[in-house]
């Protein structure tokens, strides 16, 4: 899509005629843009992968407040926990759990 550089409507694609080639022209105002016989290709920039950052390191997770919550891995009676909002504000905070046994850091959301 190209847009009238002067009005900023969208430009319509005019077939050539006996005395003009192709070419954009604006319908708002009298803008024409001739187009070039040859194609231009534009070349596509790769995408990189970002590193993923966690939002919760394990570290930090256990500076977060604790609960009274049984863990369904080793069935130990405390677990750290944070809240995020995943989804729309209508909806409730997901609430995310460590198990505070620091042999089994099993990590489950609710």
């Amino acid at each position: 899509m190209e847009f009238c550089p002067t009005c900023g409507a969208m430009l319509q694609y005019e077939l050539p005629h006996m005395d003009h080639p192709a070419r954009f022209a604006c319908p708002s105002c009298p803008y024409v843009c001739n187009m070039e016989s040859k194609v231009k290709l534009k070349r596509k920039q790769p995408l990189g992968k970002k590193e993923i950052q966690p939002i919760f390191t394990q570290d930090s997770m256990f500076e977060g407040p604790q609960t009274e919550v049984t863990c369904p891995s080793c069935k130990f009676g405390k677990a750290v926990y944070h809240e995020l909002q995943t989804r729309s504000a209508d909806e409730p905070m997901t609430i995310f759990y460590m198990c505070a046994n620091k042999n089994c850091k099993h990590r489950w959301n609710e």
